[in-house]
Formats: C-alpha cells, structure tokens, sequence
C-alpha cells in the first residue's frame, strides 16, 4: 500500500510513539510504502525544528527522525498541481497522493479531512488506518 502521511501525523509520532499517530508511523514502516516529495519533506524538517519543541525534543534527535523518515521513503516527483484545499498550505499532501497514486492519506487536518475521498484518494485520520489497514 502507497500512503502520504502528513506532518502533524509525523510530529505527534515523534512526541509519543505509543499515540494513534506514533502506531500508524510503526505500521506503515514495516508494511507500506511511505510516499514523501521535496515539499512534504521542507515542510516536516522547518515545523519540527521550531524552537517550541527544544522542551521535548533535542535537535538532534528531531534530525534523527527526519533522516530516518527520509531515507525510508520513497521520494516521489510532483507532477500534478491542485489548489482546492481551504489551507492552500495542504495542496502538497494531495498533489503528492495524485502525484505518486497513492492508496490513501494519512491526517488528523481537519482541511484535509474534509475532503475525503479527493479523486478517490481515501483521506483517513491515523486511528482509522489503523482500524481498516491492521
């Protein structure tokens, strides 16, 4: 199964592994392929770096995990542009799903959420990955 997950999906696994999005990072890793692009990617490594998670996190460790994430993905070019999101910020996550034809998206956004299905794209919270993927 091909999925994007998006970076508030990323950052809550980073903070607690045990959490819905911390068990949907654990299940993608060892059954699916995770579909990443150059924007996803920038956007993970400047929100994680922001300064509000030096309290929880060193920056080496938030380095670590971006390295790690990177280097298990699949880097996917970016091929169609979409502008249909209410935050244009999200247009990333669907034009890397329609990009890489992926299986489904991965968030809690509710601006992504609303969306579901985009052009047949499930868009799927991490508990409910969980529930219909396990």
């Amino acid at each position: 199964m091909n999925i994007v997950l998006d970076c508030n999906v990323l950052i809550s696994a980073l903070l607690n592994d045990a959490s819905s999005s911390g068990q949907a990072l654990l299940k993608a890793k060892k059954a699916d392929v995770i579909l990443i692009s150059i924007f996803t990617l920038t956007e993970l490594l400047n929100v994680v770096m922001r300064s509000k998670f030096d309290r929880y996190l060193s920056k080496e460790l938030r380095l670590e995990f971006i390295r790690e994430y990177e280097s298990l993905a699949v880097m996917v070019q970016v091929t169609h542009r979409v502008n249909i999101c209410r935050d244009p910020d999200d247009n990333k996550y669907l034009e890397l799903a329609l990009s890489a034809k992926a299986d489904c998206i991965v968030t809690g956004d509710p601006d992504l959420l609303v969306l579901n299905p985009f052009e047949t794209i499930p868009i799927i919270s991490p508990k409910e990955f969980l529930e219909k993927f396990n």
